[in-house]
């Protein structure tokens, strides 16, 4: 039997179909390209004597400038279009992660792999593709077109865990970061085949006409989306220590580097089902219950995870109950948004809120890095992962759902 959403995918007009097909293999390098850098964090402090606090800190620059520029590419995409936007973007990724490759000091590490590769994250950004993606669908398509976007991203994650992990091993991290690099650039044709500027009127758009300060006046004055803000926060926290430090915890465990790669592999591998699991749930169900269900199933699995036997099967098996939640959220936050507020100034009311999310990784990689240099473990961070994850489930709980009366008297 077909899945639903393969039928679905293909009754759409043959535009839109090649506009989720790029946004989504621009989600699968930016994201599979970014979630391989965890892999270096052991062979490149070996090599330069560094702490794992420096490598650490510049990789939360780069989610700090990823999360800052995320609402001025937005806003950017939504004036002149994603192409320009991800064009350059491309080529601030790629020079970054060749700076990252040739700094010998802790300086030049923060400004390349931080800062320049963090712009290029950001003016890349997987949710400038999802916003694309949400002006090409009808409402009803949306939520499973977001999550097939978001599903993208984790198989980037999935492919790129384990080839980084072998050009590493069989080439050294010096050329490994040369092919990254590479990747990233492939972005930059992709973004020709995306909507023009003008082109947001492929999906009827309510309330053309309201500027983008009255639209952040108007979102800042919603709790739902202040609360949304907040929430996602937490995810940034657990997705970004992950990311950068599993590979080392794994290590730390006695266990080899191959299971730290393949453990973010799965964690990809899982989010894909997870992604699209969502999506179905945002279509079906409360997008606000479905966030709190997510957000109350991380602090259980993290709190397993430190409670269980130490092994490869632990490990592996945490990864893929952690990646049925990883960025599961994000159709469901990306739905919300859209959902409440509309489409036309939806890259920017989202960078807003991955802001947050970018908050909590740069705290979540750098105080990791701090913690483990002070104490020696990891073990506080993943409680406060736990108690996060339950301060999240909460917070998302009284979030209003419902359309802005405007979009309602618009369509009326």
């Amino acid at each position: 039997m077909i899945p639903r959403w393969v039928t679905a995918f293909a009754e759409m007009p043959p535009a839109t179909r090649v506009v989720i097909a790029a946004a989504c293999t621009i989600a699968l390098i930016g994201l599979g390209v970014r979630a391989s850098f965890g892999l270096f964090l052991e062979p490149m402090t070996a090599s330069r004597g560094w702490s794992r606090e420096t490598f650490a800190l510049a990789m939360a620059w780069q989610n700090l400038a990823w999360g800052i520029g995320t609402p001025f590419a937005g806003a950017l995409a939504d004036r002149f279009g994603a192409r320009v936007v991800m064009v350059a973007g491309a080529l601030l990724y790629a020079a970054g992660v060749i700076g990252m490759g040739a700094a010998e000091s802790a300086l030049m590490l923060s400004l390349s792999g931080g800062l320049l590769a963090g712009t290029g994250v950001a003016l890349t950004s997987f949710s400038i593709a999802l916003a694309a993606i949400a002006r090409v669908t009808n409402p009803a398509q949306r939520p499973m077109a977001l999550g097939l976007g978001t599903a993208a991203g984790s198989l980037g994650q999935v492919l790129f865990s384990p080839f980084s992990h072998a050009v590493i091993a069989g080439y050294g991290w010096p050329m490994a970061l040369v092919v990254i690099a590479a990747s990233a650039l492939a972005i930059a044709p992709l973004a020709l085949l995306l909507p023009r500027a003008d082109a947001r009127a492929m999906s009827p758009s309510a309330h053309a006409e309201q500027s983008l300060g009255a639209s952040l006046l108007e979102a800042a004055g919603h709790r739902g989306y202040v609360l949304l803000t907040l929430g996602f926060f937490v995810c940034g926290f657990h997705v970004a220590f992950i990311s950068v430090h599993f590979p080392a915890y794994i290590r730390d465990l006695g266990l080899s580097s191959a299971a730290g790669a393949w453990a973010l592999a799965l964690l990809g591998l899982f989010n894909i089902a997870g992604s699209i699991i969502a999506g179905i749930a945002g279509q079906r169900f409360s997008k606000r219950t479905s966030l709190c269900w997510i957000y109350a199933l991380r602090a259980l699995v993290i709190t397993a995870l430190l409670l269980a036997p130490v092994g490869e099967l632990t490990i592996y098996l945490f990864s893929a109950a952690m990646g049925l939640l990883w960025l599961s959220t994000v159709p469901l936050t990306t739905g919300i948004v859209a959902q409440v507020f509309g489409v036309r100034f939806m890259a920017t009311l989202f960078g807003i809120v991955f802001l947050s999310h970018q908050i909590g990784g740069f705290l979540g990689i750098w105080l990791g890095g701090r913690i483990f240099d002070a104490t020696g473990s990891y073990e506080p961070m993943w409680w406060a992962g736990v108690a996060l994850s339950v301060v999240a489930t909460l917070v998302h709980w009284p979030i209003d759902e419902r359309p802005l009366p405007r979009l309602a008297e618009t369509t009326a």
